[in-house]
């Protein structure tokens, strides 16, 4: 009989390092799909690869070998025969990408060979990332393959928490990550069936509070350290860390989002939460990881978006009537991340605010209608940042 197979999209460090990890120890052949040339043709031409996990007790490493890899830009047919007999797609490509990667998904569905269903995931830092994918692939589905799309395809949403740091030059296609990690999918888009059998995968009913704990803590006091860090000529996130002001800055963010993750989600006790929010700044201040804030920082407009990491909690506490004022400041200053090297998004960040009147700016890039109580407080923001980058 043959083993289990696995579609990957992205081939890139969360992809090689976390996802293709987890798959390859729970037994399963990995194939890689990507676009990049250079990137696809590398790990057609290397066997195996090291993933080194850094912890506070040291490093572990392990060898990933099994997977082949395909450039879907040249060899599609070949990658929608993949997915018509593989068990697992997942994809680890960035939001913005998940339209681009929705039609091979759906073409592979349609000429379904396995009679079990394909579990689709993916490993997206955004709420609902699965569904939205979903949503994609579901345009391109035949008619048929629509009608029995459970007996062809189960979709679940996950959550994913680990810290990939910027890789230490000449390391090909090794992967060194944070050994800590968290993967939470839901369960019962699976059911009746058993979900995939993946070693470290953590099944749950109810995914939102995990999704918006990881989110409203990891990415929230992450991004606010990378912020402040770069308006202060920080060069990591550790750096930013041992700063004392910086520090209790970060800490009274996660003080108001915490407050909204314990009032929104009665089983998360506010201990639990506390020690959620401790354990998450020590592992952000580790030095070993060499976090550079530049690389925590990138893709501002994704980051200050209706649902994520900034407007997200603050536009819930802001309807709760409680108070959003240290989140306001981490808005502040991702407003401040403009034409940043590398970084595609700091520049139409910088256009907008040049191009835009402030109401204007505000709706369209947090997303928050001008009616929302969060609103105001946020244009004023605009306001000022734009009054001084003129």
């Amino acid at each position: 009989m043959p083993g289990k197979k696995g579609i990957h999209f992205g081939g890139g460090n969360i992809g090689r390092g976390f996802v293709a990890e987890f798959l390859h120890n729970s037994g399963y052949e990995v194939v890689f799909v990507d676009v990049m040339d250079q990137l696809i043709e590398t790990l057609q031409k290397t066997p195996e690869y090291t993933v080194t996990e850094i912890g506070p007790d040291g490093e572990t490493k392990f060898t990933i070998n099994n997977y082949r890899a395909i450039n879907s830009k040249h060899e599609m047919e070949k990658v929608i025969e993949e997915i018509a007999t593989a068990d697992t797609v997942t994809c680890a490509v960035g939001p913005n990408i998940l339209k681009f990667i929705a039609a091979p998904i759906a073409k592979g569905i349609n000429a379904r060979k396995k009679s079990e269903p394909l579990a689709v995931i993916a490993c997206e830092n955004a709420i609902g990332a699965t569904d939205t994918l979903r949503g994609f692939i579901e345009k391109e589905l035949d008619e048929d393959t629509k009608k029995n799309i459970k007996d062809k395809a189960r979709f679940a949403n996950s959550a994913i928490d680990r810290i990939v740091p910027i890789q230490p030059e000449g390391s090909g296609m090794n992967v060194m990550i944070e050994k800590f990690y968290e993967w939470c999918v839901e369960s019962k888009p699976f059911e009746p069936s058993s979900p995939p059998d993946i070693k470290g995968v953590h099944y749950v009913e109810d995914l939102q509070p995990y999704i918006e704990r990881k989110l409203f803590t990891v990415n929230t006091g992450h991004a606010t350290a990378a912020y402040y860090g770069h308006n202060r000529g920080k060069q990591y996130i550790h750096e930013v860390l041992e700063d004392k002001e910086l520090h209790d800055i970060v800490q009274n963010v996660l003080k108001e989002t915490a407050h909204l993750i314990t009032q929104k989600h009665d089983h998360i006790s506010t201990e639990e939460q506390q020690d959620y929010v401790q354990n998450i700044v020590k592992r952000i201040s580790n030095p070993v990881l060499k976090d550079n804030v530049e690389r925590v920082g990138r893709a501002p407009l994704r980051k200050l978006s209706r649902k994520e990491r900034f407007i997200g909690p603050a536009a819930h506490l802001a309807e709760m009537g409680e108070s959003y004022q240290k989140i306001l400041g981490s808005i502040e200053m991702c407003l401040r991340f403009q034409n940043v090297e590398g970084d595609e998004e700091s520049a139409e960040l910088a256009k907008k605010l040049k191009s835009m009147s402030a109401k204007e700016a505000t709706q369209d890039i947090t997303g928050l209608e001008p009616s929302h109580p969060l609103f105001a407080d946020v244009e004023k923001l605009v306001e000022k940042v734009q009054g001084e980058s003129k």
